[in-house]
């Protein structure tokens, strides 16, 4: 029963990257894993609630990055490197970050979902305030007023990246990925 509602999660999560939140359809599940839409609804009532619990793998997959990057032997190079491929492991590069996905359709979202998502983009940007500040204080640099623009430069750069991968099939993403690794040794 568990497996089943796990398979539910793990495609709807995978059909938010693929085309967002509001856009997938208990049909497109059902079709997936073969059953019936009713099979989906037995778990999970409403699109809201199966929303809610793939908002809620995502915040507990950032929670255990948080946790892998309080490494004090990972420089901030490293834990950069382990937030941009550990927070999304399986998704591919031709897939939209599925934290944008639901900050795409913000305003189309049920409002506990929309709060799910307002903690999300929280804890995604005080991991990255950590690492950038940590970069900061690494190369005595005083900056801790830009520490937060920078870290939203830097997911910006990274979820629009894979945006630009997805359209034009370049190393985009890879190039933005040294850039960002460039611009953090010379800040």
């Amino acid at each position: 029963m568990e497996n089943r509602k796990t398979q539910i999660i793990d495609i709807a999560l995978r059909l938010i990257m693929q085309k967002g939140y509001v856009a997938f359809s208990y049909d497109d599940i059902s079709k997936q894993l073969g059953v019936t839409k009713a099979s989906i609804h037995y778990h999970f009532e409403k699109k809201e609630d199966l929303g809610v619990a793939v908002a809620e793998r995502i915040f507990q997959r950032l929670q255990n990055i948080k946790l892998l990057i309080t490494d004090s032997s990972l420089t901030a190079k490293e834990k950069l490197m382990l937030f941009i491929y550990k927070r999304d492991e399986g998704f591919t590069c031709t897939e939209i970050c599925p934290i944008s996905s639901f900050q795409a359709d913000f305003e189309s979202l049920p409002d506990i979902v929309r709060q799910k998502v307002e903690e999300i983009s929280r804890l995604e940007l005080s991991i990255m305030n950590e690492i950038v500040a940590e970069e900061l204080n690494k190369q005595s640099v005083s900056g801790a007023e830009n520490i937060q623009s920078i870290s939203l430069m830097i997911l910006s750069s990274i979820k629009g990246a894979l945006i630009y991968q997805r359209v034009l099939g370049d190393d985009v993403f890879k190039e933005v990925i040294k850039e960002i690794d460039r611009f953090l040794k010379i800040i």
